[in-house]
C-alpha cells in the first residue's frame, strides 16, 4: 500500500508536469503567475480496502524565467509524500509544459492544452516501483480560474487493483 500512496502523489501532482527552454507569451506567462501562492485540497482515495483521506499542500512560486515552480505535499495513512517540478510555456511549441520529480523516484512530464482560461495536463505513464512492480498511472491536472484539480487513476498490473481520487485544492 506504501507504494501505491507514493504512486498516486506522483499522479496527483504531477498530472500535469515538462519545460523546455522558450520565451513565453505576455499571456501566457501572465495566465501562469496566477497560480502563484499556497494551495491546499483533499479526496478520498479508493479502491484499496477501504476509503481514505487523501489531504494535500501545494505551494507555487515563480521560478527563473519564464517558468513557475510547484512542490506539494499530500498524507496519507502515517505516510507523507512529496513531488516537485515546473511549469511553462514553450513558445517553439505553442504548448504549456511541465516536469514533476517524486521523493520516490518517480518523475513523469506532461503537456497542457488551453481552453478558455483554463490549462488542462493529461498524463499517462507506464513505470515501475523500485521492486519493478509494473504501475499505470492516468491523471488529469486543471489549472482553472480560482482553483486546481486533480483527477487519477493508479492501476497496479500485477494485481489488477485500481485507486482512484479526485483532489480539488483550493487557494489557502
Amino acid at each position: 500500500m506504501r507504494f501505491i500512496a507514493k504512486a498516486i502523489l506522483v499522479a496527483v501532482v504531477s498530472s500535469g508536469l515538462s519545460a523546455a527552454p522558450g520565451h513565453a507569451g505576455e499571456a501566457e506567462t501572465a495566465l501562469l503567475r496566477t497560480y502563484i501562492g499556497g494551495w491546499s485540497g483533499s479526496g478520498v482515495l479508493r479502491g484499496g480496502d477501504q476509503p481514505e483521506a487523501f489531504n494535500c499542500r501545494l505551494m507555487v512560486t515563480q521560478g527563473r524565467l519564464i517558468k513557475i515552480n510547484y512542490a506539494g505535499r499530500c498524507s496519507l495513512v502515517n505516510m507523507n509524500l512529496s513531488v516537485s517540478g515546473t511549469i511553462s510555456f514553450n513558445d517553439e511549441a505553442n504548448r504549456y509544459e511541465a516536469t514533476m520529480r517524486s521523493n520516490v523516484g518517480l518523475s513523469a512530464a506532461a503537456v497542457g492544452s488551453k481552453q478558455g482560461s483554463s490549462i488542462t495536463f493529461k498524463l499517462s505513464e507506464k513505470q515501475s516501483d523500485r521492486v519493478g512492480t509494473p504501475v499505470k498511472i492516468d491523471s488529469v491536472l486543471q489549472l482553472s480560474g480560482k482553483q486546481i484539480v486533480v483527477d487519477f487513476t493508479v492501476e497496479l498490473n500485477r494485481s489488477g487493483q485500481t485507486l482512484t481520487t479526485t483532489v480539488p485544492f483550493s487557494r489557502q
